[in-house]
């Protein structure tokens, strides 16, 4: 927010300089991003007055006037502008002024006529961008006064750039109430006096959307005078703080917002049709904007209507069709309170980011839209006349937010500031905040002004005192606390270890975002719909993801973009499932690998990276629980994943995992011209260890035994090589699969393993027999599960 520092003087006036000012803004929380002067040096620039105007002997376009500034005879001057005008006051160069851009007026003749000096533009007195004339001044002006003078140019502009909770401060008198507190000067909030009503009128409102616009303020003002400007004064006021002068009407709505925070609006009365309905908007309809906009409306928009449809949106911008113009004799001024959340997400929705939204979005005082409403009245009658009608006031007490006491506790104060401060201290500081403080027995309790609802809890309180106090008063010291022993487990593999891993395989690790594109989610889940962002920044990240492969494969298609043809990435993070009423955050390791297996190479045949070098993958990670053997890769179904090219990761019989290649559903949605294959693990029962153990290296021989099997093509290796680990026990070493087999010689539907069984003792050699027992009751065992046949 932009603001003149002379304005805010006028409120309060502390005894700093500005740029002490600048700093103690700063240390207050609001911070300051800039500090700059309103114009540039100007010297021997003062008011004139136009005695006489004359058409150019020589030139169409140009005049001749004689300007009155103070001296004993009038200057004759040149002028090219369109809008000098006998009467008129303007700011007048004398020969030797030297402009803020470095132009020296000299005396000279143009077009044969001489000129004794030069009417400026704000351009040219480096107060805007509007070359369009001469800049007027006003008529209260006294001639041959120092135009830096009547501008007060040498004000600054100071550019606070506001956190979102304070929203109180979006206005002079915010600003000027903490710097009162902080410099322990009086300060009250301002009042304004009625203004009496001439006429008797007023306008029909209707509020059908009570919890949207729980407050309604209006007023009917009739007969105000169309040729009125508005003062150099308020313009400039408007122009130090980034707004254009329009209309009085507009001008003056603006500045009461700026001074004290309440947007405002201001319809042409002769352009409303049967009254002003606060709804919501129905599909279908549509309105033009101020800025020529238009735009369609439904149910999720509050707006402002009239008998013929909506004029306005709600808290964000008014409509062109009631606009406020040069010809406009009739106004209806509107003060209201809009619930934030009505009006969030909606500027963004239309591309309208306003000053009205930016402050209806973060909230505004609840109780204060009457003061507004008087403060607007009396400045339109000062300078565009009128006669007022009373004040229109429709209020919901039930909707509006409550401003409710707060408990801070002395210890909590003591332990989050790191020192103690005297009860009175404390007690002063608060009640400099205009809060309603009282002590009591091990703390205080503070009931806030209306403008304050950003203090909700106990740390709000501590931050207030916090920065009133001073941060720079508070003494460094060395924190001290007991040092506390890091415990760490053997039970549990962590996830940065299992990520460390993947980076030795050649992954590289991928950060994406927590929210998900709705239709992409809802695909990987299986039609499964993920939990909906209120107010989300944007369309393709409307819901929280329900699995990380979205935001994987996302990635996947921006390197492909890049000619980054070969991948693999994996990511660690938090997946939400939606579970009755509740939302379940799981922890789970996603990847995705596409593209050639190795990179590429004279002695490389070109292979794509498939299931099984994914696999492999996978179970080196699990390998770093110690418990290898406790995980199964089983066939299995899942919505994003090819039929029949899918696995289930397994641990005791629960489901830790899927491993497979994309749907081609999948594929063809993200435009993929390769397969990729993805991984999910959940990593806290993948990544659960086991406790290592010591065994003794055995001093005796080993002994091999190979068999080969026949089984059903159906029948998973994994199941073979668990039973066969069951049934030999402790005298098993190993198990190596190092045949697969089918085609000639084996039926239709099955296949032939081949299988390695490493037999060792660690306190004998093995016989003969204790072998040929093992593997007897091994063939036994896979005669009677499986139905194996020995391959001769």
């Amino acid at each position: 927010m932009k603001f003149s520092e002379t304005w805010l003087r006028e409120w309060v006036d502390p005894d700093l300089d500005t740029e002490a000012l600048a700093h103690q803004l700063t240390m207050l929380g609001l911070e300051v991003d800039s500090v700059s002067p309103v114009a540039g040096a100007i010297d021997k620039v003062v008011v004139g007055e136009v005695l006489a105007v004359k058409p150019h002997p020589n030139a169409d376009r140009l005049r001749l006037c004689e300007v009155d500034v103070g001296g004993d005879e009038p200057l004759n001057i040149v002028c090219g502008a369109s809008n000098v005008r006998q009467g008129g006051r303007f700011p007048t160069a004398l020969v030797g002024a030297r402009l803020p851009d470095g132009t020296r007026i000299r005396r000279s003749k143009i077009r044969g006529e001489p000129s004794e000096g030069m009417m400026c533009s704000a351009v040219e007195l480096g107060l805007g961008e509007d070359a369009e004339g001469i800049y007027e001044l006003d008529a209260s002006c006294q001639v041959g006064e120092s135009v830096a003078s009547v501008l007060n140019l040498e004000d600054h502009v100071i550019d606070v750039d506001l956190t979102p909770n304070r929203a109180d401060c979006f206005n002079i008198i915010g600003i000027a109430r903490d710097v009162a507190a902080a410099n322990g000067l009086d300060f009250s909030e301002p009042e304004f006096d009625p203004v009496e009503p001439a006429i008797e009128e007023e306008l029909t409102v209707s509020i059908e959307d009570q919890k949207g616009c729980p407050r309604f303020v209006g007023r009917v003002i009739r007969n105000i005078d169309t040729t009125a400007r508005t003062p150099v004064s308020i313009q400039e006021r408007l122009r130090r703080s980034g707004i254009r002068s329009i209309h009085p009407v507009v001008d003056i709505t603006s500045y009461v917002m700026l001074e004290l925070g309440q947007p405002m609006h201001g319809y042409d009365l002769d352009l409303l049709k049967d009254g002003i309905i606060v709804r919501r908007g129905a599909a279908g309809e549509k309105l033009t904007t101020l800025d020529g906009q238009e735009v369609s409306v439904d149910e999720q928009v509050l707006v402002i209507a009239d008998g013929s449809g909506p004029v306005g949106l709600a808290g964000i911008m008014g409509g062109l069709t009631t606009a406020v113009t040069q010809k406009t004799c009739n106004i209806y001024l509107e003060a209201a309170w809009f619930a934030p959340d009505v009006i969030a997400g909606r500027s963004r929705r239309y591309s309208l980011h306003t000053d009205a939204s930016m402050r209806f979005e973060r909230g505004v005082d609840p109780q204060h839209q009457l003061r507004a409403m008087e403060r607007a009245t009396q400045l339109l009658c000062e300078i565009v006349g009128g006669e007022p009608g009373p004040i229109h006031e429709i209020v919901e007490n039930a909707h509006l937010p409550r401003t409710g006491s707060v408990f801070l506790r002395r210890d909590r104060l003591s332990q989050l500031l790191g020192i103690e401060l005297p009860v009175d201290e404390v007690t002063g500081l608060l009640t400099r905040l205009q809060m309603q403080v009282e002590a009591v027995d091990q703390g205080w309790k503070a009931t806030p002004p209306s403008a304050r609802f950003d203090i909700a809890i106990e740390v709000d309180l501590v931050e207030e005192v916090g920065r009133l106090y001073g941060y720079d008063n508070i003494p460094e010291k060395p924190l001290l606390t007991a040092a506390v022993l890091g415990r760490s487990t053997e039970h549990h593999l962590s996830v940065q270890r299992a990520g460390t891993m993947l980076v030795d395989r050649g992954y590289q690790e991928a950060i994406t975002y927590s929210f998900a594109d709705a239709s992409s989610d809802t695909l990987i889940a299986g039609g499964s719909k993920g939990l909906s962002l209120s107010n989300p920044i944007s369309s393709e990240l409307a819901v929280m993801r329900q699995s990380l492969w979205g935001g994987l494969l996302g990635a996947v298609q921006s390197n492909i973009a890049r000619q980054q043809t070969r991948l693999k990435l994996f990511e660690s993070g938090i997946r939400f499932l939606p579970q009755d009423a509740d939302i379940l955050e799981e922890e789970v390791i996603s990847g995705v690998a596409i593209g050639a297996a190795e990179p590429e190479h004279w002695d490389n045949p070109g292979r794509h990276i498939d299931l099984y070098d994914v696999k492999a993958d996978i179970e080196a990670v699990l390998e770093l629980t110690g418990a290898r053997d406790e995980f199964g890769f089983e066939t299995a179904v899942h919505p994003a994943l090819h039929p029949g090219k899918t696995a289930q990761i397994t641990r005791g019989g629960e489901t830790v995992g899927w491993l497979g290649e994309l749907h081609p559903r999948l594929i063809k949605e993200f435009g993929f011209t390769m397969t990729p294959v993805v991984f999910e693990l959940a990593a806290r029962p993948s990544l659960a260890a086991s406790k290592p153990a010591f065994k003794d290296i055995s001093k005796f021989p080993a002994v091999r035994r190979d068999l080969a099997v026949i089984v059903a093509q159906k029948t998973p290796v994994s199941d073979l090589e668990s039973a066969i680990r069951k049934t030999a026990g402790e005298t098993l070493r190993d198990l190596v699969v190092f045949d697969v087999y089918t085609g000639k010689g084996i039926e239709n539907g099955r296949k032939s393993i081949a299988l390695g069984l490493i037999l060792q003792e660690t306190s004998r050699t093995l016989n003969e027999a204790e072998v040929d027992g093992v593997m007897q009751a091994v063939v036994k065992n896979l005669s009677d599960d499986f139905g194996a046949i020995i391959r001769e």
